[in-house]
């Protein structure tokens, strides 16, 4: 019986059933809706895959650099110093 799988007549009894139980003038409201729905989730999943795509550099800060030495003195754990890239030493 399940040998077949879905008929065109199968179709078609499920297509009388559902105008039954929606009603022939709600079924244009709902595939409008279905399709506004569908256009809305391919827009933020297309925005979601140019979003994770993206990585600029920009985004991502310098580390900063610690110095120790005689002429800027010692750095101790608690108060490092750091000094910034370009900058006049």
């Amino acid at each position: 019986m399940l040998r077949n799988g879905l008929e065109p007549w199968h179709l078609l009894i499920l297509a009388v059933v559902v105008v039954v139980l929606f009603g022939s003038r709600k079924l244009p409201d709902t595939a409008r809706s279905l399709g506004k729905s569908l256009r809305i989730l391919r827009s933020e999943a297309k925005a979601m895959k140019e979003e994770t795509g993206k990585d600029s550099p920009a985004t991502t800060a310098p580390a900063a650099t610690t110095t120790t030495g005689p002429d800027r003195g010692t750095a101790s754990a608690s108060e490092p110093t750091t000094v910034r890239a370009g900058a006049d030493v």
